[in-house]
């Protein structure tokens, strides 16, 4: 799926204008990508939990000449899914209904 169906899926189930939706899905991730570069988790009930992940330093190989190198220190984003959202994915739970988007 694709941004603009994305942000036209959106518009149709919150009944608004693709303006609108595309505004509210951006400031969405603007908020996710501010919040957990400070460490701070963001949780979204039924979604998931977006938190940072702190990689330590490591000894790492070339795959291709088997040598050794070193790898830094990092932080990665991390998504952990609802418990709700699993069951949806699982078939466990019905998945909501959407409207058809214009």
């Amino acid at each position: 799926m694709t941004k603009a169906e994305l942000v036209a899926l959106v518009a149709t189930q919150a009944g608004t204008t693709n303006a609108d939706a595309e505004r509210v899905l951006d400031g969405f991730r603007d908020v996710i990508q501010a919040k957990v570069k400070n460490g701070e988790d963001v949780a979204y009930p039924g979604l998931g939990k977006f938190s940072r992940a702190a990689r330590k330093a490591r000894i790492g190989r070339n795959p291709q000449t088997g040598a050794e190198i070193k790898v830094k220190a990092s932080k990665a984003p991390k998504f952990s899914a609802a418990a709700g959202l699993k069951a949806i994915v699982n078939g466990l739970a019905p998945a909501p209904k959407l409207a058809k988007a214009k």
